[in-house]
This record gives C-alpha cells, structure tokens and sequence, in this order.
C-alpha cells in the first residue's frame, strides 16, 4: 500500500525530486516505508555512456544505504540494442509464427513480426520453434506462458516497435549480461544496483543485479513502476529504507 509523501520529508529531498504522474513517492511494505527517488536524466542512446550519466544525476542524489534501480530498457538502449524497425529482415519462422503469439495487456511484445524476428536472432530459430510447439500444447490444456519459459528471458524481454517513448522506431531488445551491468555501476559509484524490469499492471523484475541488493525487497517495492521513459525521463532511481 502506497501513501503520499510527508510535508517533513518532502523538506529533506532535493527541489527537483517529485513524483512521475499518477505515481507517488513512498510506499509501504510490511510495516516500513521506502522512498523511491526518480532520477531525471538526458534521453538515452547508443551514444550515452551509462556510468557517466548515473555519476551526474544520480549520484549526486544518493545517500548511505540506497539502492540504485534502472530500467532494463534503459540499459539495452545503451548498449546499442534498439534495432531499427526498417532494418529488420523478416525471416520464413518469423512471418509464420508472430501470429500464434497470445495477446498481453501490458504491449505488443513478440506479436509482431519485426520483433519475432528479433528473437529469432537472438535465440535461434530452432529454440523459437521448440517454444511455439510446447507453448501450444500448453494452451490447448488451459495453460500459458510456456513459450516464455522454453525461449528464455532475452525473447521476453523484446519490446516491439511503436512500444517504447526512449526509441519508438526501434525494435528494443533485453540487455547483455545485466548482472555483470550492475556489478560495474556498484563498482564505479559504491552504489548497490538493481537491473529491473517493471510494467504499469504490476509487474516487477530484478533480472541483474550487484552485491548489496535485496532481491523480494526491490521487486516488491516497484511494483507499482515509479519510473518514466516518455516526458519524464526517468529511466532511473533511488530506493531508500525510511526511518
């Protein structure tokens, strides 16, 4: 359960701290009261050195004890794998299969054949098959996501074209090696980091992450995504344990 920040606590945050919209800035979690400080930062591309910008805007914000959480598409995009939609050569597996793949509320994820095909590269055609056969089976008993579960993390973590404000032309796909990501950001700021993947119907992951983070803690406490990729740019931010 999540409750507004106190006028007493709101004097102790930096001027440029507020909550993204229809997001609040505390939430509770089995009696103790966490502050997630969103971090405004410059967009993000391929071109952004990811350590340089966490040392400019959030470190600056941190204290003793917090955790820093960023976006997993955040990540991605800086590593240079958002992949342009109009450069995408759509294969024979991908054309078949896009179809067959379930409807989310939370985006379009492999549902189109661009980001199909993304998968395809990424885990190999053969992999992708071998989900799509096992997925049917599972739905034709009343059971789903086992698609998910056969191709692995990476084709999960596709976001389609059009899905994300930080590249919306841009196939976006899940970051490389997120854990070793966070064990070089812990590194260079002396800051605990999590690599997360987060959605607005609550959804919460911690897919990477440094020595100093508690896992359930984090995931729990970002259930309800305090972060924003559009307007806000806020791919990033800080958890902190209140008194």
């Amino acid at each position: 359960m999540s409750t507004a920040v106190a006028p007493s606590l709101q004097t102790e945050l930096p001027e440029d701290i507020q909550a993204n919209p229809n997001r609040e800035l505390v939430i509770s979690f089995y009696g103790d009261r966490f502050l997630r400080l969103p971090v405004r930062t410059p967009i993000l591309s391929g071109n952004s050195d990811l350590i340089a910008t966490i040392q400019e805007n959030a470190v600056p914000k941190a204290k003793q004890g917090d955790v820093l959480f960023i976006s997993e598409k955040a990540v991605a995009v800086t590593q240079g794998r958002a992949i342009p939609e109009s450069e995408i050569h759509i294969g024979l597996t991908a054309r078949l299969l896009w179809r067959f793949v379930s409807k989310v509320p939370y985006g379009i994820g492999l549902r189109r054949p661009s980001s199909m095909q993304c998968a395809v590269d990424e885990c190999g055609a053969m992999r992708i098959w071998a989900a799509a056969f096992v997925g049917a089976i599972g739905r034709a008993i009343g059971r789903r996501g086992d698609f998910y579960r056969i191709a692995g993390p990476q084709a999960a973590m596709i976001d389609a074209a059009s899905t994300s404000p930080l590249q919306p032309e841009c196939v976006i796909m899940g970051p490389k090696d997120p854990d070793h990501v966070a064990a070089l950001i812990y590194g260079a700021t002396g800051i605990p980091t999590a690599i997360v993947d987060v959605n607005d119907i609550g959804g919460s992951w911690v897919i990477g992450h440094s020595e100093g983070v508690d896992v359930p803690l984090a995931e729990a406490c970002l259930k309800d995504n305090p972060l924003g990729q559009g307007t806000e740019c806020t791919p990033m931010g800080l958890l902190r344990r209140l008194p």
